[in-house]
């Protein structure tokens, strides 16, 4: 896939706002500090298009972004403790709203740590999107973390926590390395062709 165009359309903060769906949506979702704004920074091959930050659970919107001829959707990260329970039902309101909202998605990229177990609020999100039969592939993130072997444990490991989800692919990634790009840009290209 070659990214011809990437830039930031809108930002939402209630499920209320959300426009109806134009073009096909490729959803980037996970916990606070997964790394999603950096994967889809390189997904995009632009630096800044998704603003990264230092401090988890910055990102409290919906946010839209035009790549080629479909949307970047990047939910608000879910699981970050320091947010007040208002916010947090605000975010559940928000992220619920959207998936319930009958919008054209074509597949999730559902990230998380490579590093860590899957938490209890990946669990909920895998089940939810099997549930509902939302097409969805895993993006394991932080891959340069690990040496080979520990990299290749963890697709392993991986693919024992996610048994029984109807997950279409599990991709070893890394933004800061480069590595799963390619991959992540097939399975959106598939979904999109699909």
């Amino acid at each position: 896939m070659i990214i011809k165009k990437a830039e930031f359309t809108s930002a939402y903060g209630t499920e209320k706002q959300l426009p109806a769906s134009q073009k096909p949506e490729v959803v980037f979702s996970g916990r606070s500090n997964v790394g999603k704004s950096s994967l889809i920074n390189k997904f995009c091959n632009r630096k800044n298009l998704a603003r990264v930050s230092g401090e988890p659970g910055k990102t409290g919107t919906i946010n839209f972004y035009s790549v080629n001829d479909f949307y970047i959707v990047d939910l608000p990260g879910y699981g970050f403790a320091k947010v007040s329970d208002k916010e947090r039902k605000r975010w559940d309101k928000l992220i619920n709203g959207y998936f319930e909202s009958g919008r054209g998605i074509n597949l999730v990229v559902q990230l998380i740590d490579c590093r860590r177990r899957p938490s209890d609020d990946d669990y909920l999100m895998l089940e939810y999107l099997s549930h509902h039969n939302i097409p969805f592939i895993i993006a394991l993130t932080k891959a340069d973390k690990l040496n080979k072997t520990q990299a290749a444990r963890a697709v392993s490991r991986f693919e024992e926590h996610c048994k029984g989800y109807s997950q279409q692919k599990i991709i070893l990634t890394s933004a800061d390395k480069n590595v799963g790009i390619d991959l992540l840009h097939e399975a959106v290209e598939e979904s999109l062709q699909g």
